[in-house]
């Protein structure tokens, strides 16, 4: 007997699970960037490789995955991201053996290609599951669930790899090279168990995924390949040319203000704390948005997306300009604040560039996802600056950013210059 699919709630539950995971592993490249720089004693722009590797594969994998998603369909997109991302998982046991940091980042770009697969997949299908109107509320409830897991793979596992204590350039500098050696092989291999903990997770999540019965719908992708529309069309219309751009922005801020905040509140002027007991606080920072995501969803059942896109990117420019301008206590509290804020961008972005695509909607959730590559460029631009005028001024950079997502809430999202919506769906609230 043939079962019948899930209904749209068990679905979404389902997919809420995968947003749960990608956000969690994405965190813990927090937790790395501290880590590895120790380990192999780099400085900030050398160390912010570890996103620029990460985030662009999401620039590099977003069109190949649209494409996997238009032939395997969301469940299959989504079950074959997970086993990629397992892959990725596991090449960081020999990395640490080795230890190799260029090996460390390339198990981080399988791992990211990965998760650029369930982020095509993923992102679209919950929109789409559902009351159109609802597709804002709908992605910011599953954002939330992100949320949940970029707050707790900090907190449970960022000790496990931040436990060994580390040593200053003085100490390491008075070894001799086979102490030295030693002492890194240590560190290194820290994250080891963790990470194969974490593959092995994602095999069973995947395995978890195809026995489930998601509904089919009539996906987006797989209609793009039987009509002439193509990114070209999606790239004409405004909404998505400057939602592209709006969630490179958002992405990179979100990503680099994570990115800096152990060594900025363990510095002496802002908080003065160990690195393990600053990846709690971390967590946070990632529960802020968590926090958020969920009021969020219930907010945006009754007021417009735009207004409250622009109203959340005008206070994390705030608190940005807080933390710049402020020391001690303030000035940590602050930059964490920033968390919460955060917290309805990237969903309320990726709905509003989406709404009422029809058939374009996979090519335009490809275009977005490959935005997502601000995570590695705005970081490794902050990392620069940062060597040179130190990590507080630095946040100049995100600064920018926000005010790019202001203006996008008030006009670049805007309708009036589009062509004629493509599909029957009702625009946002």
């Amino acid at each position: 007997m043939t079962r019948k699919p899930l209904s749209n709630a068990a679905a979404i539950a389902v997919v809420t699970l995968i947003f749960f995971t990608w956000g969690g592993l994405t965190s813990l490249n927090d937790v790395l960037i501290p880590h590895l720089k120790a380990v192999f004693d780099m400085n900030y722009a050398r160390t912010m490789l570890i996103q620029s590797t990460f985030f662009g594969a999401y620039f590099l994998m977003s069109l190949p995955s649209g494409a996997v998603v238009a032939r395997a369909g969301y469940r299959g997109s989504i079950a074959i991201g997970l086993v990629v991302a397992a892959v990725g998982a596991a090449l960081f046991h020999p990395a640490a053996a080795l230890p190799s940091y260029p090996l460390f980042l390339g198990a981080l770009f399988v791992l990211a290609s990965g998760l650029t697969l369930l982020q095509v997949a993923a992102n679209p299908y919950i929109s789409l599951l559902g009351d159109p109107a609802g597709a804002a509320s709908r992605m910011n409830l599953a954002q939330a669930l992100n949320s949940l897991g970029t707050t707790l793979f900090p907190w449970l596992i960022g000790p496990l790899i931040l436990s060994t204590a580390v040593l200053g350039a003085g100490e390491i500098a008075a070894m001799n090279v086979a102490e030295q050696a030693a002492y890194r092989a240590q560190q290194a291999q820290s994250v080891q168990l963790p990470y194969l903990l974490l593959g092995g997770g994602l095999l069973l999540l995947a395995v978890f995924v195809l026995a489930m019965r998601l509904p089919t719908l009539r996906d987006a992708a797989a209609a793009v390949e039987k009509t002439r529309h193509g990114f070209t069309d999606a790239l004409r219309l405004r909404r998505v040319r400057w939602g592209a751009l709006a969630i490179f922005v958002y992405v990179g801020a979100e990503v680099a203000i994570g990115s800096f905040l152990i060594n900025y509140i363990s510095g002496p002027d802002t908080g003065g704390l160990t690195e393990a007991t600053a990846s709690r606080y971390l967590a946070l920072y990632w529960g802020g948005a968590m926090v958020g995501r969920f009021a969020g969803a219930a907010l945006l059942r009754r007021v417009d997306a735009r207004r409250l896109l622009a109203l959340f990117a005008v206070v994390a420019g705030l608190l940005l300009a807080t933390t710049m301008g402020t020391r001690d206590q303030l000035a940590m509290w602050s930059v964490i604040a920033i968390g919460l804020f955060n917290s309805i961008m990237f969903p309320t972005i990726f709905a509003i560039a989406i709404e009422r695509l029809g058939p374009l909607t996979s090519r335009a959730s490809s275009l977005l996802v490959m935005a997502i590559v601000g995570g590695a460029v705005v970081p490794w631009v902050q990392g620069w600056l940062a060597d040179r005028i130190g990590i507080q001024h630095a946040f100049a950079v995100p600064l920018a950013c926000y005010v790019f997502i202001v203006w996008y809430a008030l006009r670049g999202s805007r309708h009036e210059a589009d062509a004629e919506p493509v599909g029957d769906a009702e625009p946002l609230r």
